[in-house]
């Protein structure tokens, strides 16, 4: 096969893998998930909480929701424009103190990488009531 097939050939494996992996969240069962960070935030209503809105989250920059008071760390974390996307959600979900030190979120983290898949695919779904 020749050099340039094979190039081709691994860069369209690479995007449609990168595509998959995103694509294997469940938004119904993230909803279920969900509901372990429904007492602080909410994906349905543009208010916060506790802790801020979360709808809208995937492609907004970081510690920019209207009206809710950030910590300084999360502030500091996005001062060189930041934004909430796929990956760096997952890995924040993952343990929001070990990406953010200092972050008023007391929640440990979702350990389980398909529940972070899961809850991100709700979030790109999720609408206002």
């Amino acid at each position: 096969m020749p050099l340039s097939i094979r190039f081709v050939s691994f860069s369209l494996f690479l995007c449609l893998g990168t595509s998959l992996a995103h694509a294997a969240g469940d938004a119904a069962a993230g909803a279920q998930v969900f509901k372990k960070c429904g007492a602080c935030h909410t994906a349905t209503e543009p208010m916060n909480r506790v802790g801020p809105s979360l709808m809208g989250v995937i492609g907004r920059p970081v510690a920019t929701f209207s009206g809710y008071n950030y910590s300084s760390a999360m502030t500091a974390f996005g001062e060189d424009g930041k934004v909430w996307d796929e990956e760096r959600l997952s890995e924040y979900l993952m343990s929001p103190k070990a990406m953010v030190p200092g972050t008023k979120m007391s929640f440990p983290g979702l350990k389980k990488p398909q529940e972070i898949e899961d809850v991100l695919a709700y979030l790109k779904t999720a609408v206002a009531k």
